[in-house]
């Protein structure tokens, strides 16, 4: 309870600090609103109004007086359903039931209006019904102002107006990203002009009901600048009508319509390894029209600090992206400590995309996340939790160019990176766990037919004769973390080019064979080959193989011969209309590809290995990007099949016209090889992979497997003896692979409907996909409350059907499930590289209670997966969330409760536990 208190007079202490100094830059003038001392005196309106006593007439007619109009009915136009009644006496107008007034940008509508013609003022206020209830609300509009009173005094000549219990909405958007309506309510209202309101006992909120709001802050006394400002004295929440300790003696609260810059408020905390901390604290800056750019940072009492950027760009029909950098420094414990420790971690992310429309020919893409191995593992923010999980970094920037005359050609320039983050490469600095290309020149031209028209019909073998022609030219190096963004990363850095044109055919053989027969030919650049000589070995050094690097061009070439045969084969197995079951249906595709290559020994060169007494041969091409070309001749045939199995059944419903497909196999593919030039092990191993969905589609299933023929040794190595030769089964099962996928909810047992609405998820922000991590949270959820981008689940819809509740019947829930194994017995490992069952889920105890959490076990590793229980409740408009991960690496707990909307986003409050030591 002191840690929560204490953190409660932080907030006050920082919100009073940043308020009062906007208060005084702006001036505060609250004047006192007195209404009898006010030179406008509310009119008594005629009593008793009996209709029946009034002449009939039309009521938007003006009627003269003394055969001259005042200057002010010239102008105006008004109306009333009931009556509308001329005073020569009072030298006013009564306008009553639906009476409405019009006078240049001002608009009147109220139950009752009195004009008063010679001092050009009006009342307008609500009238009884039947029953005794107030209706018709006066509405007065000037300009794009409008405020909805319980009655209204308003002077056309001086512009002024007294406004009592007046309820306004004044809109203030986020440019692209959204927009909120903040409500002001204030008792007495004193209008000076167009721009200037002073309110006494005034009420400020985001609540749809302004009347019971669940939350405002009361202003004693304020200024109001409709669509800018409101700047108030003392000041504090109150929370269902009951005040709160959080006072403020200034307030201000900017309204500006569209994005403006503004102080983000932080995070208070305590870390047991780093002290007391502000997180996530910053000020955002819209710089333009089409971009924004976000500065938040930590500090913490020991020393530690991050700071983050993020800027946000869009242009409609153009392009649109985001830059984010991270950086963390990162002090454990105190200097002078053994557990002292420093180290930094950055994260940097890009990504751009260019709408189609804006260039047809060129396009410009960008994805790239980079950064410290450690920097998920590590980071002090909790937004990351899910992303501990990720083991790798990907980044790709490419930008494409097609040049459309015939033959059309397209261009791309690539930059790739590729990041090992797991536990091993960051335990081992000196791995090269990052691969690059700086960059990847790829160029193709389309096919062409040189025996043919180029739009007529192709046929027979010549004239589907074709040829193309693609080059591949990347640098690409290997570094790590120590050596990334260095000099020294580009130490080990390999140039290689491949130009390729292939050429092809294909015809039809006895009307159901297809056959393609074609060639490649290619040529291999190289900027740098490698010599290679032995060096005897002496007495204190063994033998070695000395590489001697040799700069400048040089290159090969190489070519290969292909034939393929193919078809397919449908089978339908009729069980009868009348069975659950009607038909089978197996399509198989089988096929048979031969291929031949010669052997390029005059890119080979040999050393004498003088302890071994022997010549060995190599290429000056080994160790180079593209590799070496092939020794001795290829010569294989291989065979492939591919099924797809699917059932066809009675519809369950009676008014279907057409039985229902249904797949039993998506795909089931074999294939296996022979090679005709090997003297040993002759057959390639067969191959196994295949997958369906079942239960409607709920449950993906996927599955791949080696069989090997041949027999292992003592020591796991292949030999040239069949397994059921050697005492075996037929095939040696030498690796395995299952994936299963399991999705439900509540709507999978309820009853379909024809046409179901889809959910709108384009404009959510989803942190965990953007960084590369899953887009399911089995590894847990992002906990981002205060980002001002997540949309309200839940809504604040009033109109709830109390007495007839949605959950009365059916409580909304799903669950996925994900089950993977790996096996491996390639050498008589007989062991599982992987075993783990991972599963998630939400239910909604009530429309705005929801408990979730994601887990699994590791079977391999006998232990827990990450484990994250999750709480989230919806108070209309505020939100609460707790989440907790009770055990584990990355134990943790996390509470947040604040308004959800975005302009009163900073009265929250939220604390959190941090890592434990053992983590650093």
């Amino acid at each position: 309870m002191q840690s929560n208190n204490r953190h409660l007079v932080l907030l006050v202490l920082l919100f009073v600090g940043v308020w009062s100094a906007v208060a005084q830059e702006d001036g505060l003038i609250p004047l006192p609103i007195k209404a009898e001392q006010d030179t406008i005196i509310a009119p008594l309106y005629p009593n008793p109004i009996k209709k029946d006593t009034l002449p009939a007439q039309d009521s938007t007619a003006v009627v003269p007086i003394n055969g001259k109009q005042p200057l002010l009915l010239d102008k105006i136009r008004y109306k009333a359903k009931d009556y509308v009644k001329l005073s020569q006496k009072d030298q006013k107008i009564y306008l009553y039931d639906e009476a409405e007034i019009y006078y240049q940008d001002t608009e009147l509508k109220a139950g009752k209006i009195t004009m008063d013609y010679v001092k050009n003022e009006v009342y307008a206020g609500r009238i009884k019904d039947s029953l005794g209830n107030y209706t018709q609300l006066p509405f007065f509009k000037q300009g794009d102002n409008e405020v909805r009173p319980d009655s209204i005094r308003f002077n056309f000549d001086t512009e002024k107006a007294l406004i009592f219990n007046s309820r306004t909405e004044q809109q203030a958007g986020l440019g692209q990203l959204g927009s909120d309506a903040m409500k002001v309510y204030a008792e007495v209202t004193k209008k000076e002009n167009d721009s200037v309101y002073f309110m006494s006992e005034a009420k400020i909120t985001t609540s749809k009901d302004t009347v019971n709001p669940d939350y405002y802050i009361r202003l004693r006394k304020a200024k109001f600048v409709p669509k800018k400002k409101v700047i108030a004295g003392f000041s504090n929440l109150y929370i269902a009508d009951v005040p709160t300790p959080i006072g403020l003696p200034f307030a201000y609260f900017p309204l500006t319509t569209g994005r403006t810059a503004g102080l983000m408020m932080p995070t208070f905390g305590n870390d047991p390894n780093r002290g007391y901390f502000l997180q996530n604290g910053g000020y955002y800056v819209p710089f333009s029209e089409y971009a924004d750019i976000t500065l938040t940072g930590d500090f913490y009492t020991n020393g530690s600090y991050g700071f983050r950027t993020q800027s946000v760009y869009t242009k409609r029909y153009r392009y649109r992206g985001n830059v984010n950098f991270r950086y963390e420094n990162l002090v454990t414990s105190q200097k002078g400590f053994d557990d002292y420790s420093n180290s930094t971690a950055y994260n940097i992310q890009i990504s751009h995309s260019q709408d189609q429309k804006a260039s047809p020919n060129s396009q410009f893409s960008a994805s790239v996340n980079l950064g410290s191995s450690s920097y998920y593992q590590q980071s002090l923010n909790q937004v990351n939790l899910p992303l501990t999980q990720n083991n790798n970094l990907s980044s790709s920037i490419s930008y494409s160019k097609t040049f459309p005359a015939y033959p059309s050609v397209n261009m791309s320039l690539t930059a790739t990176h590729s990041q090992n983050t797991s536990p091993s490469a960051r335990e081992n600095p000196d791995e090269k766990n990052i691969q690059m290309t700086l960059p990847t020149f790829q160029a193709s031209m389309e096919r062409i037919f040189p025996f043919a028209k180029r739009d007529g019909i192709k046929k027979g073998v010549i004239q589907n004769v074709n040829f193309q022609y693609d080059v591949n030219a990347r640098n690409q190096l290997t570094t790590n973390d120590a050596e990334f963004f260095t000099a020294k990363m580009f130490d080990d850095a390999k140039f290689g080019a491949r130009h390729r044109i292939p050429i092809s055919t294909n015809f039809k053989v006895a009307k159901f064979f297809s056959v393609s027969m074609g060639g490649s030919y290619e040529d291999v650049w190289a900027l740098e080959t490698f010599r290679q000589r032995y060096q005897p070995a002496t007495d204190a050094d063994r033998g070695i193989v000395v590489r001697d690097t040799i700069p400048g061009f040089d290159r090969y070439n190489t070519y290969n011969l292909s034939a393929s045969i193919g078809t397919t084969i449908y089978g339908t197995f009729t069980f009868g209309e009348d069975k659950k079951i009607q038909a089978i249906r197996h399509v198989m595709r089988p096929s048979l590809s031969y291929g031949y290559a010669p052997s390029f020994d005059q890119f080979y060169d040999e050393y004498f290995n003088s302890d071994l007494d022997e010549l060995v041969q190599y290429s000056r091409f080994e160790g180079t990007l593209n590799g070496a070309p092939s020794l001795g001749k290829s010569n294989s045939l291989s065979f492939s099949l591919a099924n797809t199995l699917e059932a066809k059944v009675t519809d369950k419903d009676s008014t279907a016209t057409e039985a229902k497909k249904v797949p039993i196999l998506s795909n089931f593919n074999l294939s296996t090889g022979y090679n005709f030039e090997s003297d040993s092990l002759k057959i390639s191993p067969l191959r196994i992979n295949g997958g369906t969905n079942i239960l409607n589609n709920k449950m993906s299933i996927n599955f791949s497997a080696g069989l090997d023929p041949y027999a292992i040794d003592n020591n796991g190595r292949r030999i040239n003896t069949f397994n059921i030769n050697n005492g075996g089964s037929l095939l040696r099962l030498t690796a395995a692979n299952i994936n299963i996928g399991y999705s439900i909810d509540s709507k999978t047992f309820g009853k379909k409907k024809e046409e179901e609405e889809e959910e709108d998820e384009a404009g959510a922000y989803d942190y965990v996909a953007q960084s590369g991590g899953r887009d399911d949270d089995l590894f847990g959820r992002a906990d981002n409350y205060d980002n001002r981008l997540i949309d309200d689940k839940y809504g604040e819809d009033e109109d709830e059907d109390v007495e007839n509740p949605p959950y009365a019947t059916k409580i909304p829930w799903n669950f996925r499930l994900a089950y993977s194994a790996s096996y491996f017995n390639s050498a008589r490992q007989n062991e599982f590289s992987s075993h783990s069952l991972m599963f998630s889920g939400d239910i909604e105890l009530s429309p705005r209670w929801k408990v979730g959490g994601s887990s699994g076990y590791d079977f391999k590793n006998k232990g827990f997966t990450l484990t994250q229980l999750r709480f989230e409740r919806d108070l209309k408009s505020f939100r609460m969330n707790f989440n907790w991960t009770p055990f584990g690496t990355y134990s943790r707990w996390y509470f947040f409760i604040g308004i959800k909307s975005s302009l009163l986003s900073d009265l929250k409050w939220e604390n959190r536990s941090q890592p434990s030591r053992r983590r650093r």
